[in-house]
């Protein structure tokens, strides 16, 4: 299932329902896959000028991976190869406190900067690996029904 979002990427322009310019509606493509991983993280996020204290979460991760075709092992393309790009991404934060691991050294660490950061380095990965294949979406869960969402334009 599809998500709706907003992020940049070096493969596709902000999709945004703010900004004032007007976005041309977008085709869903007919293939989609989901992967998801989970790694347990602390931050302390800047809230109205002052930082939080540090705490932490089990953080998860669902992607969105969506084509125009299979290929001839009617294949979208490989689950594990989508799962191994996401595990690498997020190996850094894993069991670490967000605000010392780069990018979030210099950001504040917020559930919408991490699904961004995740966004921009595996579109980038897939893209050299597959690019028949379109980042739809990253959806990262902080805590329950606490979710933010990075939507790809294609």
């Amino acid at each position: 299932m599809s998500e709706p979002a907003s992020s940049t990427s070096p493969r596709a322009p902000l999709s945004t329902a703010a900004g004032g310019g007007a976005l041309a509606p977008r085709v869903p493509l007919p293939y989609a896959l989901e992967v998801e991983c989970e790694f347990a993280a602390a931050h302390a996020i800047i809230l109205a000028g002052e930082r939080e204290r540090l705490h932490g979460h089990n953080w998860r991760v669902v992607v969105s991976v969506a084509g125009e075709r299979l290929d001839g092992e009617e294949l979208l393309c490989d689950f594990h190869l989508v799962e191994r790009l996401l595990g690498e991404i997020v190996a850094p934060f894993r069991d670490g406190n967000l605000n010392e691991t780069a990018p979030f050294g210099r950001i504040n660490p917020t559930a919408e900067a991490l699904a961004r950061h995740i966004a921009h380095a595996l579109d980038a990965a897939l893209g050299a690996r597959v690019p028949s294949v379109h980042l739809e979406w990253v959806r990262v869960t902080e805590a329950p029904r606490c979710t933010a969402i990075v939507r790809l334009a294609r």
